[in-house]
């Protein structure tokens, strides 16, 4: 979430910086060295079957009756087929959408039809969905901060469950499909939740809460940003921008505990908001918010802890831009960062085995302030999430050379937050 959040009309919205910044520099930092299921699982909670529809934003249904068998893998697409995309916003947010966008691409030429309003989600502004892609799970970014399961095959609400904390903007989904885990901005804490055989959540197993070390410089409280697995599976890890650090964790794969192994801070007042990890696995890429840097970071697996290098460049000149996101190709040669303040992508050659980047340019976003971006499956189209402009912009990404190439105007969506082409 970007500093400065406020509680608006019962929800979460997120205060709008304005600026643009220009200019581009060469920098090359390198880093210091560097489960089971458990029991049987409740039931889910199903909401009524809609059809896509738009219409005003409801709280998500979270009272019918229990779903009787798993649902079935939504159909794959054929290669040259249409393929489905789901849209995150703010319901609560002025001109906002009014539940989970609904559309398909086309994976050859990036071009995005719209096919309607998934209503019943409150203000889903990041998305995620399971391993087996059966379901697709939102968080709902308000004080009263929740996580919502969405069942693909028929589009139906499997319901909500409270994340113990506020203004959730991050999910992501176990590598194991067994556990849900949310970052709490608001209240600067991660939390966990079982999935059960149909998809659905439980309520949560583990909330904890950063209480050290002090916020940063600027910062008044704790601010969890993202909470994600290491590619080897054995830990989670949570970054903090109120506390400039990176925590560890151990997930107790019976329970759906954590316990803390390792933290790593960044230097103070970096902000750190997304990290990616190299297909590699040893190295990761961070990105900091609030001094508009990015480091290498060096991952042990064995005690889960990063090393963060050197504070690198993002290509967008003096003062801030509010870096957002960053990504790597599965092929790890390039990564990319979205630049909010200086609607540009930054585009990075990767080094050394993952160990270096080398800063190549930076290309307009084609909206304002985009706040997230992501890969389609193949790897050949990068979508850009435009929270300003309420656009998605896609660009063809070029497996050699790793040059972008826009694929056409930008499609309109509202408050466009967050991008999940499947």
């Amino acid at each position: 979430m970007d500093s400065g959040a406020q509680a608006a009309g019962g929800g979460w919205s997120r205060r709008r910086f304005v600026g643009a910044l220009a200019g581009t520099a060469v920098v090359v930092a390198v880093p210091a060295p560097a489960a089971p299921r458990t029991g049987a699982p409740e039931a889910p909670r199903t909401g009524t079957s809609e059809a896509p529809r738009t219409g005003t934003s409801e709280a998500p249904r979270t009272d019918a009756p229990a779903a009787q068998q798993p649902a079935p893998a939504e159909s794959s697409p054929k290669a040259s087929g249409p393929h489905p995309l789901y849209l995150g916003t703010y319901t609560s947010a002025e001109d906002g959408g009014t539940g989970i966008g609904l559309a398909t691409y086309d994976p050859a030429t990036g071009a995005i039809t719209g096919d309607g309003t998934l209503t019943g989600v409150a203000d889903p502004s990041y998305l995620a969905v399971h391993p087996n892609g059966r379901t697709l799970y939102a968080v709902n970014e308000r004080e009263d901060g929740g996580v919502t399961a969405v069942r693909l095959a028929d589009r139906r609400i499997l319901g909500s469950r409270s994340t113990g904390g506020a203004a959730p903007c991050h999910v992501s989904v176990h590598p194991s499909g067994r556990w849900l885990l949310s970052a709490n901005y608001g209240s600067g804490s991660v939390a966990v939740h079982p999935i059960d055989a149909f998809g659905a959540l439980g309520e949560h197993t583990d909330v904890v809460t950063h209480s050290s070390p002090a916020p940063g410089p600027g910062q008044q409280e704790p601010h969890a940003h993202q909470f994600v697995t290491s590619p080897d599976g054995g830990h989670v890890l949570a970054v903090d921008l109120g506390t400039d650090t990176v925590y560890s964790y151990r997930l107790e794969p019976a329970k759906g505990t954590l316990t803390e192994v390792a933290r790593s801070g960044t230097r103070p007042g970096a902000g750190p908001r997304h990290l990616t990890f190299h297909p590699g696995g040893r190295y990761a890429y961070l990105a900091n918010e609030v001094d508009n840097t990015v480091a290498v970071c060096a991952y042990d697996p064995r005690t889960g802890r990063l090393t963060i290098g050197e504070a690198q460049s993002t290509g967008t000149g003096e003062g801030t831009s509010y870096p957002a996101q960053i990504l790597v190709t599965a092929n790890g040669s390039y990564a990319y960062l979205a630049n909010r303040g200086h609607n540009s992508l930054t585009r990075y050659a990767v080094e050394a085995d993952g160990a270096r980047l080398r800063l190549l340019d930076t290309v307009p976003v084609s909206g304002d302030f985009p706040r997230q971006i992501t890969f389609s499956p193949n790897g050949r189209l990068l979508f850009a999430a435009n929270q300003r402009s309420g656009t998605v912009s896609v660009f063809h990404v070029d497996t050699g050379s790793g040059e972008l190439r826009l694929a056409g105007e930008p499609f309109s969506s509202p408050v466009a937050v967050c991008a999940l082409p499947l």
